[in-house]
């Protein structure tokens, strides 16, 4: 653990992202990545999310994914997604990472996600990452990656309603794939696979080791 904590400590700055399928247990990792790295490194840390709340169209955002807004144009999600993206860098996430060197975000989704929900066939990558093109870039994605089955049964042991697209697990696995091919082959982002079966400790740990193998960040 000492080495890492001169490797974060050594860096200006650190951006890490949680992607995931819905049920795919990133919300816990994250919480626990960021728990290790501010009590066992002693580090500046800050937990995020998104869609993030207190940002622009932040409650709508939430309003749509809950089901209480319907019936709104395929144009408006990216456009709402984006914009809220965009105003949570500039008013959290860079004044954070931007402060003194050490820094560091884990941010629970980002915009590999609207490349999975909100791209289509009309709306292509190359659209949302036009829309997203201000946004910070992540130093390392971590993607974790868990069964359809094992998804859909902790959904059900959470016995909250169901989001907007927390439906056909499938068809977001083969998007994801192809949104993360897609980000390491035109922007040549680090995006790393990690294996979400085992437990959350299991899995901070295999996040932490990837970590370890960061050379260097550079910031945005």
């Amino acid at each position: 653990m000492n080495k890492l904590q001169d490797d974060i400590m050594a860096k200006s700055s650190l951006f890490i992202v949680i992607e995931g399928l819905d049920g795919s247990g990133k919300t816990s990792v994250a919480r626990q990545l960021v728990d290790m790295l501010e009590h066992a490194l002693n580090a500046s840390v800050k937990l995020t999310y998104e869609p993030h709340d207190p940002s622009c169209a932040g409650l709508f955002i939430r309003q749509v994914l809950m089901k209480e807004i319907r019936n709104i144009s395929p144009q408006v999600l990216p456009l709402a997604f984006a914009a809220n993206r965009l105003d949570h860098c500039d008013r959290d996430i860079n004044p954070w990472l931007d402060e003194g060197a050490g820094r560091i975000v884990v941010c629970d989704r980002y915009y590999l996600s609207s490349l999975v929900y909100q791209s289509s066939e009309d709306f292509p990558f190359e659209s949302v990452m036009e829309l997203n093109k201000f946004a910070r870039r992540p130093d390392i994605t971590f993607f974790i990656n868990v069964s359809d089955k094992v998804c859909y049964e902790r959904m059900k042991i959470r016995n909250q309603p169901q989001e907007l697209f927390e439906e056909n697990l499938s068809h977001s696995r083969k998007k994801y794939v192809d949104a993360m091919k897609y980000l390491r082959t035109t922007r040549g982002e680090q995006i790393v696979e990690v294996d979400g079966n085992g437990s959350i400790a299991e899995v901070v740990d295999a996040i932490t080791s990837e970590i370890h193998k960061l050379e260097s960040v550079t910031t945005h």
